[in-house]
């Protein structure tokens, strides 16, 4: 019972609610040199503010293949970045 608990808490924590969470990029996978490597163990994810999620990755090389990860998966955010970090802003509720 102890897992299906802490499997829910997972999956609510991932749910876009109109704020920025780091936690909702917990899913995204990256294929990092043949492997797929979780997102939050190759790069810092952050949120300065309430509608923004920064990734500053440990290898700047990643860029393109954390963009291309973020684009497969059911995150739904267009990413951008500027050579050095990847930022995601996150829409309002509608």
């Amino acid at each position: 019972m102890e897992k299906s608990l802490d499997s829910v808490k997972r999956n609510f924590s991932t749910i876009s609610t109109g704020r920025a969470n780091p936690n909702m990029l917990d899913r995204v996978t990256v294929d990092y040199y043949g492997t797929l490597t979780p997102l939050n163990q190759m790069a810092s994810v952050t949120t300065p503010e309430s509608s923004l999620v920064v990734i500053q990755p440990y290898d700047i090389s990643a860029i393109p293949d954390i963009e291309r990860a973020i684009l497969k998966s059911d995150v739904d955010i267009t990413p951008s970045n500027d050579g050095k970090v990847i930022r995601l802003q996150v829409p309002q509720l509608t």
